[in-house]
């Protein structure tokens, strides 16, 4: 099993690094716009906001690269807009970005850096490393906080698999179809688990009416997926393929987990009013399959965002094996030529789920 710190993004600026191949996560933070200067517009025209004449921002997960400022600069342009149409004068700004220690902090710090130094001013800025599924701020700091994208990734794999020793995905065809409710229903009670956790912890540091806007990965509610989620199920996949021809050990196959599950908009609304920090202002449902389809457009699309979000979880647990895998990857598209992939998306019928709250 991969501990916290493995379940990062791939660093640097290369080819297959996440910054290069993270246009699907910047489409949904597009489609946070609107409900984050919402948000903003509430903030800013509320007394004690404006009393206390500062705003605190953080962004949970943020990653690195392009993607990792998009929330708070939303954000901080939404205030500067709203004070120059009000010819009000902007409160400070204090921003912060979280995520897992072994995130790639230099590019961030050095985005932090351009952004202070944009014609917006920020008062303040600073990073958070550690996991959103422990405390991270003082009581009573927050205005707002955003996470995008980074929900969907549990604290840890679920516990009843790896007590148990079951495997997510058996490579054995029958076997993996007959443990597939316990296996899904595994997943689920360990995201129930740290959803809430998450929710507790927020509202320990938002500030009383404190917003946040979240958005991952989720299920469409009228489908049961057939199969594994979409991207875990191909690593596995080629993986199994791997196995086969001998290049990792089956054992070392069975004992690997992607700390990872998509949530129905069903299962997120009903963790939120059952934890009951939080009241819904609106939730939204979107469809990522025009994202999905260039994600998987060509083998080289194909496999460079495999690599970008799975390489540092599978050298952790397997070793040095992504020559291996990124020729097995290379195949496994290749051998695509019943459509297999595209029936795939639709089976596991993946949304895009946005939610954004108020603290009660």
């Amino acid at each position: 099993m991969a501990s916290k710190q493995a379940v990062h993004m791939k660093h640097g600026q290369g080819e297959t690094s996440y910054a290069r191949n993270s246009s699907f996560q910047k489409a949904e933070q597009n489609r946070m716009k609107p409900l984050i200067e919402e948000v903003i517009t509430d903030l800013c025209s509320s007394t004690s906001t404006l009393l206390h004449g500062k705003i605190v921002i953080a962004d949970l997960g943020c990653s690195s690269g392009p993607n990792a400022l998009a929330l708070v600069s939303t954000a901080i342009n939404a205030i500067h807009n709203h004070c120059l149409q009000l010819q009000q004068p902007p409160p400070e700004i204090f921003v912060l970005l979280n995520d897992l220690p072994d995130t790639d902090f230099n590019t961030v710090v050095k985005s932090l850096v351009t952004l202070r130094q944009s014609k917006n001013p920020v008062v303040v800025t600073g990073v958070a490393p550690g996991s959103f599924y422990e405390r991270l701020f003082t009581s009573n700091s927050l205005h707002v906080v955003c996470a995008s994208n980074s929900l969907q990734w549990l604290s840890k794999a679920p516990e009843d698999l790896t007590r148990n020793r079951i495997p997510a995905f058996d490579i054995d065809e029958h076997a993996r179809r007959e443990m597939l409710p316990m296996v899904r229903e595994a997943y689920e009670q360990q995201f129930r688990k740290d959803f809430k956790l998450f929710l507790e912890l927020r509202a320990k540091e938002l500030v009383s009416g404190g917003r946040m806007v979240i958005s991952l990965v989720g299920t469409r509610s009228d489908v049961i997926a057939s199969k594994f989620s979409l991207f875990p199920g191909i690593v596995a996949q080629i993986l199994s393929v791997m196995v086969a021809e001998g290049v990792i050990d089956k054992a070392k196959f069975d004992s690997f987990y992607v700390p990872l599950h998509g949530p129905s908009i069903e299962e997120v609304r009903e963790i939120i009013k059952e934890e009951g920090s939080f009241l819904i202002k609106e939730m939204r449902v979107h469809d990522p399959t025009a994202e999905m389809n260039i994600a998987l457009s060509s083998p080289s699309k194909f496999v460079n965002n495999l690599i970008a979000l799975f390489e540092p979880i599978i050298v952790q647990h397997f070793g040095e094996v992504m020559d291996e895998f990124v020729r097995a990857a290379e195949l496994h598209w290749s051998l695509d030529v019943d459509g297999s992939l595209r029936e795939e998306r639709v089976r596991t019928s993946r949304a895009m789920l946005v939610v954004s709250l108020t603290k009660a």
